[in-house]
């Protein structure tokens, strides 16, 4: 898989045919996992976010794929972002925003109200990474990547010591933005 996403990166088309169906049950995966923390009745289904991430990562050029967990780090950016902007779009028409408070908990991410609460851990998620950005790719690759301190080590070049304490200065400061709002 390393050697055809180098391939793809270095601009040969054909490795991405052979890549894909490689890819693709894990991706569905990301997918399920992802929509599992939005609302039931969801307009989107994993099959389409599947979709248009796969559109949009096809459209990236010239990316220095490192490995298998970079690549999956990178969709699963690209799926958060779908159902950001979709969640941003549903707010904008139908009552223009608002998010209410809302914390860095993964047991309590189920019991968030899906649409306000993604848009405003996204905002300060944005405002982690402009200050922090180690930190903000750390919570990415584990919180929406689904990838260990190890992993998201390895995809980061770091430690998994640095890792550990990039995550933990991110809760906390994720923590705080988010009873501001």
């Amino acid at each position: 898989m390393t050697r055809l996403l180098l391939a793809w990166g270095g601009g040969d088309a054909g490795a991405l045919d052979e890549l894909m169906p490689l890819v693709h049950a894990e991706l569905r995966r990301l997918a399920r996992r992802q929509m599992g923390r939005e609302r039931l009745g969801h307009p989107l289904q994993p099959t389409a976010l599947v979709n248009e991430a796969y559109l949009r990562l096809v459209d990236i050029r010239q990316v220095d794929w490192q490995n298998r967990a970079h690549f999956f780090a990178m969709a699963a950016r690209s799926m958060r972002r779908i159902l950001v902007e979709f969640a941003r779009s549903r707010l904008y028409q139908k009552r223009g925003g608002g998010a209410q408070q809302v914390t860095l908990d993964a047991a309590l991410v189920a019991g968030m109200e899906r649409g306000k609460d993604l848009v405003a851990l996204d905002d300060a998620l944005q405002a982690l990474a402009d200050i922090y950005p180690r930190a903000g790719q750390v919570v990415e690759l584990r919180f929406f990547g689904g990838l260990s301190l190890e992993q998201a080590a390895e995809v980061l070049k770091v430690s998994p010591a640095t890792a550990q304490r990039d995550w933990k200065l991110a809760k906390v400061w994720l923590l705080r933005e988010l009873k501001k709002s």
